[in-house]
């Protein structure tokens, strides 16, 4: 077995992340840790809140709290609404914790001695109306490569390019709108990346595991040059910077830029776990420490690509230190609102909060899986909502477990009945379950979301195929044994969904697997006929309540009204 490490994107403390957040990054995590960990492997699932930066202060201040206590809320708002929807976090941390103040300390202190760290003087920009730096998404403008308008002083959501906020045009601040804005004269701490240019470029090529818009992003910003970063800011809130492991003599009011302090929080996020648990976090991030034989694969959203495959990149390389770097970065496009962006202030979209109060987290989870934006954007649409839920968990998925268990409590006085043999229609069950788990496993070994769920709901349907050709209601009026063998058969496919649903749909497989006195929980093999076995003959069997209710068209009607829809596209 292997020993596989997992991280998503961290998500970012200002508020609870919408469901485009959940999509691509969190929850295909989540998937593909369910799987591997009922493949039998050893699987570290870690994330933490990113708490840094001017959205947090000013998110507190917004909220009439000091920034600690703000964060201390959030936090833990984040981390309930992940448990109900079954996100199974080993550990769920936070980048404002003293593993990652420790760790962000090092890294700077180590930066320098290898002479990739350069003090300078910058002019940034001061808003008077603010009173304060404004850091670089906290500056807009018009981007001066495509002329976006709205463009953020640090990246351009409409043509990707890292920008300095000096190059917008016709800036304002972001804070207040005010156009009262000068330059002013700072010192900062730089990372030069630029020296490490061939260095990045060659890791990138070594990743061969990386899919197309992985590559293809990172290979755009290395073709464009890359420049030194500042990894400081004028904050009040943050990681202190240091050097000597006191004090960095004229940083006294400064902190670690947010993007140089986030992504090592998931080393942090490891820290705190051993801690918490006396596991060894070095085992998993330090090469000289066994982290060689791990497997890492990070997940998130193409915004936070560029950010992972050359700035951090550039800090663990940099540091020459035997640091474990990602096998496999899995980026998703975005899901959208319509044809438009989620948006907390115009009402768009819903948010993971919002979904719960409207359905049980597994209609969610499976309609994000089944869509998952992983070639190309995806669109939220109510109707296609309400379609992929009745149509595959209600009327498939639902139906099947409700049909075969309340036969088997009614006329086989809900046991797994012994007699009869199976026949030609089970030989051919068999070879397709075993294609059917085949390719299943496939999918998810190789991290294809929407592949891997049409593959469960492919071998839904072909237990439905089943069931109603065998009709055992039929068959038990004149040959009993042929229908003991069909129910006995078809609660064998109803244990088997529980346990290859239960990464997709987590609380509804558990609920499957309930209803079977001693079935199995493990990941099954590839052999229809072997895994259509597993369920002792005599062992009580109870039917679940209804797993799925479907979502009506009044349902549809209301949500729409309350969060937008058609009429906003």
């Amino acid at each position: 077995m292997s020993r596989i490490l997992i991280t998503s994107a961290l998500p970012y403390i200002n508020g609870i992340k919408h469901l485009g957040n959940l999509a691509g990054s969190m929850l295909p995590a989540d998937v593909y840790a369910r799987f591997k960990r009922a493949q039998g492997h050893e699987v570290l699932y870690v994330c933490a809140t990113d708490e840094h930066g001017t959205p947090a202060e000013l998110a507190a201040a917004a909220a009439g709290q000091d920034v600690r206590g703000y964060c201390d809320e959030q936090h833990q708002i984040q981390k309930d609404i992940g448990g109900q929807f079954g996100l199974s976090f080993d550990w769920f941390g936070r980048s404002s914790n003293p593993p990652n103040h420790r760790l962000t300390q090092h890294f700077c202190e180590v930066l320098e001695e290898k002479g990739l760290i350069e003090e300078r003087t910058d002019r940034m920009i001061y808003s008077l109306d603010d009173r304060r730096f404004l850091p670089d998404r906290y500056v807009e403008g018009t981007c001066p490569h495509c002329d976006y308008p709205k463009a953020r002083g640090d990246q351009c959501d409409n043509c990707g390019r890292l920008l300095d906020p000096m190059d917008l045009k016709d800036p304002y601040s972001a804070v207040s709108g005010s156009r009262n804005l000068e330059v002013r004269e700072t010192r900062h701490l730089y990372l030069l990346q630029s020296k490490l240019e061939g260095k990045i470029r060659a890791w990138v090529d070594s990743k061969t595991e990386f899919p197309p818009l992985t590559r293809s992003i990172a290979y755009k910003h290395l073709d464009e040059g890359l420049i030194d970063r500042g990894i400081t800011r004028d904050l009040a809130w943050g990681i202190p910077v240091t050097k000597g492991g006191f004090p960095r003599p004229g940083f006294e009011d400064k902190v670690f830029y947010v993007w140089f302090d986030a992504p090592i929080e998931y080393i942090g996020a490891t820290v705190e776990w051993a801690e918490a648990t006396g596991g060894d976090w070095e085992r998993w991030w330090r090469t000289d420490k066994g982290a060689d034989e791990v497997r890492y694969i990070q997940f998130m959203g193409k915004d936070n690509v560029a950010f992972h495959t050359v700035s951090f990149p550039a800090t663990i390389l940099g540091s020459e230190e035997p640091w474990k770097t990602v096998d496999l970065l899995k980026s998703f496009n975005w899901l959208n609102w319509y044809g438009g962006k989620f948006s907390t202030s115009q009402k768009r979209g819903v948010f993971m909060d919002a979904a719960l109060e409207l359905l049980p987290a597994d209609y969610w989870r499976w309609y994000l899986t089944a869509n998952a934006p992983e070639s190309a954007d995806s669109p939220f649409t109510w109707e296609q909502f309400q379609n992929t839920v009745n149509s595959d968990l209600a009327n498939v998925l639902g139906n099947f477990v409700n049909r075969i268990c309340k036969f088997a409590e009614s006329r086989f006085d809900g046991v797994v009945p012994a007699g009869g043999e199976p026949g030609l229609l089970e030989a051919k069950l068999y070879a397709d379950v075993s294609a059917g788990l085949s390719a299943l496993t496939a999918s998810l070994e190789g991290i294809n979301m929407r592949r891997a769920a049409q593959d469960v709901r492919e071998l839904w349907v072909t237990g439905n195929a089943y069931l109603t050709e065998a009709a055992p209601w039929t068959a038990i009026k004149t040959d009993p044994e042929r229908a003991a063998a069909v129910v006995r058969t078809g609660l064998n496919l109803a244990a088997l969904f529980g346990r290859v649903s239960q990464p997709f749909v987590p609380f509804a497989a558990n609920t499957i697997r309930s209803a079977f006195e001693g079935a199995p929980s493990d990941w099954p093999s590839a052999d229809g006929q072997a895994e259509l076995s597993r369920l002792t003959e005599g062992s009580k069997i109870a039917a679940p309540p209804v797993l799925f209710a479907k979502v009506e068209d009044g349902q549809v009607a209301e949500w729409a009204e309350r969060f937008g829809g058609a009429d906003e596209g």
